[in-house]
């Protein structure tokens, strides 16, 4: 028999455990009320006759309990019951401390592989951690029903971002009204912040207004570079006056005028891109951002637009020096280019831009790339129109929204959070029963939907005054001091996510094939991805809550989930024999096809993610082959939301060596031409989870990225 303890492992049947729980209570009691060691056989006799294969731990306890009091041993029982809740404290208090001592101490695999973007040997990262163990604790022990925790414990369900749970105010990630700030004035930590007159001010407020925002938060935010050129015009202007002042001709005023301009440009992109990088929230990171590139958000200003996504391109390409002085591939921002038809063909004006952003993918991995084309099929709102708009932080969307004027509003918006549904678990449980699948899938669904609602109701406590930047100074919105932000939370203002994960592994095991197979296993895909889709709608409906399906990066989840399920079922080849799932409804890394029949195929799959899904490609080193990144951009346009290529480009300190640092069959990255194996002397940048990380990843996510393979070929292509 397997006993499933309350953190969800199963360990082996003990009677020895039982019987020295009941002598520790036996000597609380006076002899009278002890069990004798007979009464204590007999009640290990009837757990052992139930003849169950696996056991909830608190069921024995319950059976214990039950049994000691029927044979009258009231006292025992009493006395029993106080032990197994005081080891329940002492469990509880010891997995905290113990998780704090291995955080400080640098032993924690968990925390120390959680994010890769977050390096927790840092004092920063530590302190945002500690915070994070201590808000885990109080979410589970006071705040989640308990069942839920189960279901997290075991894999089942994933509730998301647990270590900024416990403080109510915080929500996930949004769309930053830069507009509203920069042209109405904000106020950061008390100061005010008034309306800048030049580029170079306007970008050095927005990194000070950006890491503000993120410290208020746990998710992504993203700006876009439109709220930004109105700016551009204003430098212009103030660079013509002063030389139309020294009496210039006018061809003089402006030729000198638009020098200056493109070395403020420059500047004012520099001083973003090294504050950005270089600055750091209460999360312990760099401001987790995102940065849109969209001609078609402006007419009026896009001459200038234009002049700073070139410059954002160029210099993105560069890159940034690390310790060695040497150019390497920084995580952040992320880059949005949103494709249209000023960009998309040779003879579009603005296509010497998109030229660039295929050379900045080849070097660097982004941008990432949003079609306008599929984009407006997709995001429909109530007057009928399409609509186009960046992801909040790496891959969320906000679903199509229309305010009090009849407009569409993106920025200013956000998501309240995520909980993610296993579904390989529903599969596995239903063990390939189709009936028992969707009861099991609908009972799973409905725990998530409960896991949503705690979340949503806990942050709808919030007043505008717990992030003052957030709700009262425009970033999301101009609350007056203590107004709640419920409002905001309804009427799909604000979206809410159910997350899912391993699409591919649940349709493998119960159809017996891929869902990229074009028949029964994707038809299969397509069926739980509109059943989620109408769970989300259905509740959408009764409670207005904008609840919407979403694809989630599962970065330390995916390994989390692995284990929880070779746990429960065993090792299933193909299914839980590898130490990671696969991505949302991602083909599988280890399935070989091309770069154009995965985009195409998961487009289907996209489309069922409204509330954020992103696709990608692995490619060889295409900086010697433009002319193949432009052609994957060319198809993303006419046939997928979202895309991105994944490229390599890596750094050995000890070699010099630039390229692809490699990883070993025991999963340790090594440099192919010195050998190197410490962390501490290597660069590795690689994308995870739609964004790109930098500081390694655990055991499962290191196997995945060790087992991606190639969508497109260079030699392939030069043979075309």
């Amino acid at each position: 028999m397997k006993i499933i303890k309350r953190d969800g492992h199963m360990v082996d049947y003990s009677p020895e455990k039982i019987e020295n729980a009941i002598l520790k209570a036996n000597m609380e009691v006076e002899e009278e009320d002890q069990a004798s060691s007979t009464q204590i056989r007999n009640i290990i006799k009837y757990i052992e006759g139930l003849g169950k294969k696996r056991m909830l731990v608190e069921d024995i306890q319950d059976i214990i309990e039950k049994k000691l009091m029927s044979i009258g041993k009231y006292e025992l029982a009493k006395k029993y019951i106080t032990y197994r809740y005081t080891r329940e404290l002492v469990r509880k208090s010891n997995t905290t401390d113990l998780a704090i001592k291995e955080l400080i101490d640098g032993e924690n695999e968990y925390w120390n592989t959680e994010n890769s973007n977050k390096n927790a040997k840092v004092v920063t990262t530590q302190r945002d951690y500690l915070a994070g163990i201590t808000s885990t604790d109080i979410t589970r022990r006071f705040l989640l029903p308990e069942d839920i925790v189960r279901a997290h414990d075991e894999g089942i369900i994933h509730f998301h971002d647990a270590d900024y749970f416990a403080q109510n105010a915080l929500h996930n990630c949004d769309l930053i009204d830069l507009e509203d700030m920069l042209q109405n004035g904000t106020n950061i930590n008390g100061v005010m912040i008034e309306k800048p007159h030049r580029f170079l001010t306007a970008m050095t407020i927005a990194t000070q207004l950006i890491t503000a925002v993120n410290s208020s938060q746990y998710g992504g935010c993203t700006i876009t570079l439109t709220h930004l050129a109105p700016f551009v015009r204003d430098s212009y202007n103030k660079y013509l006056e002063k030389y139309k002042a020294r009496n210039f001709s006018k061809e003089d005023c402006e030729k000198y005028a638009k020098e200056d301009l493109a070395r403020e440009i420059k500047d004012g992109v520099q001083t973003f891109q090294y504050q950005i990088n270089s600055m750091t929230t209460t999360n312990g990171q760099a401001p987790f951002l995102s940065v849109c590139m969209y001609l078609g958000e402006t007419e009026e200003y896009k001459e200038e637009l234009a002049m700073v996504i070139e410059e954002v391109l160029k210099q993105r390409i560069e890159g940034m020096k690390n310790e060695k002085g040497v150019y390497i591939t920084p995580a952040f921002p992320k880059l949005l280019y949103v494709l249209e038809e000023d960009n998309i063909h040779e003879d579009s004006k603005y296509w010497y831009l998109t030229e660039l952003a295929a050379k900045c993918t080849a070097k660097r991995m982004v941008p990432d790339y949003i079609s306008e084309k599929v984009m407006k099929q997709l995001k429909i709102d109530k007057n009928g129109n399409g609509n186009c708009y960046p992801c909040m932080g790496c891959r969320s969307f906000l679903t199509p929204y229309v305010d009090e004027n009849g407009k569409p509003k993106y920025y200013g918006r956000f998501n309240q959070g995520v909980v993610t549904i296993n579904l390989v678990d529903v599969a596995l449980t239903s063990d390939k029963d189709k009936d028992l699948f969707w009861k099991i899938m609908d009972e799973r669904l409905e725990l998530c939907h409960r896991a949503l609602q705690v979340r949503h109701k806990r942050l709808s406590k919030a007043t505008s005054d717990v992030a003052p930047i957030l709700w009262q100074y425009g970033a999301l919105a101009r609350l007056k001091k203590g107004e709640s932000i419920h409002d905001l939370l309804h009427h799909g203002y604000s979206t809410i996510s159910l997350g899912y994960a391993g699409l591919y592994e649940c349709v493998k095991f119960m159809t017996g094939h891929s869902h990229t197979d074009n028949g029964e296993g994707k038809e299969f895909g397509l069926e739980v991805m509109r059943h989620l889709n109408d769970a989300c709608n259905k509740w959408k409906e009764e409670e207005d809550i904008d609840y919407s399906v979403y694809g989630t990066p599962i970065e330390s989840t995916t390994y989390k989930f692995a284990k929880a399920l070779r746990e429960r079922f065993g090792v299933i080849k193909g299914i839980t024999d590898r130490d990671y799932i696969t991505n949302s409804y991602h083909v599988p890394v280890f399935e070989e096809i091309d770069a154009f029949t995965k985009l195409k195929l998961e487009s289907e799959f996209q489309k069922l993610s409204p509330g954020g899904a992103i696709s990608y490609i692995e490619t060889p080193n295409l900086t010697n082959n433009l002319d193949a990144v432009i052609e994957v951009i060319k198809f993303i346009y006419d046939n997928i939301m979202y895309a991105e290529l994944n490229t390599k480009s890596d750094y050995c300190h000890e070699c010099g060596y630039t390229g692809e640092i490699l990883i070993d069959d025991n999963l340790e990255w090594y440099c192919p031409n010195c050998g190197n194996r410490d962390h501490d002397k290597m660069n590795v940048a690689r994308r995870t989870c739609g964004y790109i990380g930098a500081n390694f990843w655990n055991k499962g996510r290191t196997q995945e990225i060790k087992e991606r393979v190639i969508h497109i070929d260079n030699k392939d292509l030069e043979e075309a």
